[in-house]
């Protein structure tokens, strides 16, 4: 049967390469060892966090008390939910 007019269908790319080509394995990090391996991770990590935005200290002081004023907004919801459970638990079972 013949495809549909208009088919986006696209020969795969595994058929259009030599068979020579499909054998070989690696490349770059299949030709080095472990350690080389490993200074090549490490070399991307410094890489990537090259590209990192770092806050300011001003930004970083503002997130830092924003973040302990909700963590102490959160212990004090939890600690008034936690007494009114207990009241309620003593109530119940006296």
């Amino acid at each position: 049967m013949t495809d549909a007019v208009g088919s986006i269908d696209m020969p795969d790319a595994e058929d259009e390469v030599p068979e020579s080509k499909k054998t070989r394995k690696g490349g770059k990090r299949g030709k080095k060892g472990p350690l080389g391996r490993l200074a090549l991770f490490y070399r991307q990590i410094i890489a990537e966090l090259r590209k990192v935005v770092w806050p300011t200290r001003n930004q970083l002081t503002t997130y830092t008390s924003v973040v302990i004023v909700f963590v102490v907004v959160m212990i004090g919801l939890v600690t008034v939910i936690d007494f009114g459970f207990a009241r309620v638990v003593k109530y119940v079972f006296g």
